[in-house]
Formats: structure tokens, sequence, C-alpha cells
């Protein structure tokens, strides 16, 4: 495999011609090539070594059955094959609601160690628990990729553009999904919302 710092646009070009015109040699070498580039990008966005995996199928999949529309004046090889994984990541956390389990088993642990902590009282730990039903109720109405974001940046402790960096996503776009999620999960909370 190529280092994707010395990968050749020219050269993918080529490969994504030839495989435009059904050549499985040069789209195995394209695939060569930029295959570990654009996993280690899925796998940022998805964090699950197999959800990466299979989008990068999908990925390579598209890629072969749409060269023939890539235009170079319009983006680099890379360019527009990482826009193509990033289009599939996306698509398969809508699909699958995946973010739930990233940010879940995390904020999970936390409730339950809150909940057994010795210090606190019945009613305490029953408080506790009720907030935490409350809160993990509105967390799960909020759309699948702000609930990601939400949770880099507050469960995962990230600041805005390591979410940004994490999810492939421009910082204000970010931003406003944090700003709009936290104003939902204010409403959600203040009319007590429950399950």
């Amino acid at each position: 495999m190529s280092d994707a710092n010395t990968l050749d646009p020219q050269q993918l070009r080529t490969w994504l011609h030839g495989a435009a015109k059904r050549d499985a040699v040069a789209f195995r070498s394209l695939y060569d090539a930029t295959s570990a580039k654009l996993f280690g990008f899925a796998l940022r966005i998805l964090i699950k070594r197999e959800l990466a995996e299979e989008v990068l199928q999908e990925s390579f999949v598209a890629i072969w059955n749409n060269a023939g529309s890539y235009q170079s004046h319009l983006a680099a090889p890379m360019t527009w094959m990482t826009t193509i994984v990033r289009n599939k990541a996306f698509d398969l956390l809508r699909r699958s609601d995946a973010t739930t389990e990233i940010d879940g088993e995390q904020f999970d642990s936390e409730v339950i160690n809150a909940l057994h902590d010795p210090g606190a009282t019945p009613i305490e730990a029953l408080e506790m628990s009720r907030d935490a039903k409350a809160l993990a109720y509105c967390m799960s109405a909020l759309e699948g990729l702000h609930r990601q974001v939400l949770g880099l940046a507050f469960f995962h402790d990230l600041s805005h553009s390591e979410v940004a960096q994490q999810m492939a996503l421009p910082i204000g776009t970010v931003k406003t999904w944090i700003r709009r999620s936290l104003e939902k999960l204010k409403t959600c909370l203040a009319k007590g919302e429950r399950p």
C-alpha cells in the first residue's frame, strides 16, 4: 500500500479512468493505494472498526459504479473519494442509529456508578435515577448525528474543533448543532418528559 502523503493525483486519475472503463487491474491499484487512508477516515467518523469496514466496502462499490462520473476539474481524486466515504458513513449513522452505542455505554456506566455511590442517601440515588432517565430519554429524542456531536463534546470532553475534526464537519455546523441540541434538551427536561 502506498503512503497516503505520496499519492500522485495524476496516477489516481488514471486508475479512476481505468475503473470507469471496467478495468479491474486499475481499480485494484486504486484500492491498494487509497484504502488505508479512506478506512482511517471512516474510522474517525464511525469509531467502530466493523462499521468503518462496512462503509469502506460500500464506498469502493460506489467508486467502481461512479468512476465514469468523476470530473477532475471539480475535485482531486482523493477529495472525490473521501466525500463518498463521508457520505456513506453519515448514511450508516442515520440508518443504524449507531451513535446511541457510542455515547450510551459511557453514559450508562457513569449513571450506574453514581447510583452506587456509598455516600448517596437513598433519596439522592432515587433522584439521580430520575434525572438520568430523563436525560437519557431527552438525548434519545435528538437526531443521531446531533446526539453524537453533543456526546463527543460533553461525555468525551472534546472541544468544538476536536468534534469537528473527528466528525469531519465544519466547525460552524458543530457549534450550531450543539447549540440547537442543548436548547432541545433544555426544553425536553423542562417539560419533564418521560418515556
